[in-house]
């Protein structure tokens, strides 16, 4: 069942998503090469439980697994869920950073991918396609038009670049729960799937691989990874369908005011 929020519901919601991307901002300052991910993820844990928040996917359940991070935290080729670890940042990776909170009661949930030091004009595309993919999306975000919809503009996107859309895995609603109904794709027809409402919450995360758009699980029973071991994007905003329009609820702002920042530090 598809759940619409009330106006107020909406503002909390918002509240929670706005701190994930606080949360992002702050991990940002750190990434470089020479950094373990397992440290990104302590800052973003101190950082979330420092805000009077619970870091959402710490203690989270998956059938009989739970995960125990605060972040995912994607290297390259790896597409989503990666776990942090004693992995050392290097020069030209890049690290897409998946993160969620729950505060009075509601959830956020939010992603970004960064590069680490200089990355290649081939993977800077990647990230900037991936980008455009999240925008397109919410721009046909419309009370009336249809999930299909939002498929299908990530779809066409992506596949216009040449890149592979990832299909195991995909949006979907967010509110008293980090994952609610209904699912959003990331491929898929214009017209088809659940009508967008108002009072809709979901959370659009289009998954771009630079190759292929097959995948599979490593061993560890979480990270997702590029079949072909490719590098892979991910973005993503939670918004709400309020007003007759996409109201987007995270926020990258204040990530891109840090990366703007350490970019303005090299240059000098």
């Amino acid at each position: 069942m598809i759940y619409c929020k009330t106006a107020e519901e909406i503002e909390k919601i918002r509240k929670s998503s706005l701190l994930v991307g606080s949360t992002l901002a702050e991990v940002a300052k750190h990434i470089a090469p020479g950094v373990k991910t397992i440290e990104l993820d302590k800052i973003a844990e101190t950082f979330i439980k420092d805000h009077g928040a619970h870091p959402a996917f710490l203690g989270y359940k998956v059938g009989s697994k739970t995960y125990q991070y605060s972040l995912c935290i994607s290297v390259n080729a790896a597409v989503v869920h990666g776990l942090p670890s004693d992995y050392i940042l290097t020069e030209g990776d890049i690290v897409s950073l998946d993160c969620g909170v729950l505060w009075d009661g509601y959830y956020g949930d939010s992603a970004y991918t960064f590069a680490v030091g200089e990355v290649s004009q081939e993977i800077q595309k990647l990230m900037q396609v991936t980008k455009e993919c999240l925008n397109k999306a919410i721009a046909v975000s419309l009370p009336g038009n249809r999930v299909g919809d939002i498929s299908f503009a990530v779809q066409n996107h992506a596949e216009n670049n040449s890149y592979g859309v990832v299909r195991e895995l995909v949006g979907h609603g967010v509110g008293k729960s980090l994952h609610e109904e209904p699912e959003v794709p990331n491929f898929g027809r214009r017209g088809i799937g659940p009508k967008l409402l108002e009072g809709m919450v979901i959370a659009i995360e289009p998954m771009i691989n630079l190759g292929k758009r097959n995948v599979r699980e490593l061993k560890d029973g979480w990270t997702i990874i590029a079949a072909d071991n490719k590098p892979s994007a991910h973005y993503e905003h939670t918004i709400a369908i309020q007003n007759g329009k996409a109201d987007i609820l995270s926020s990258f702002e204040e990530i891109e005011k840090v990366l703007r920042e350490k970019q303005s530090l090299v240059l000098n």
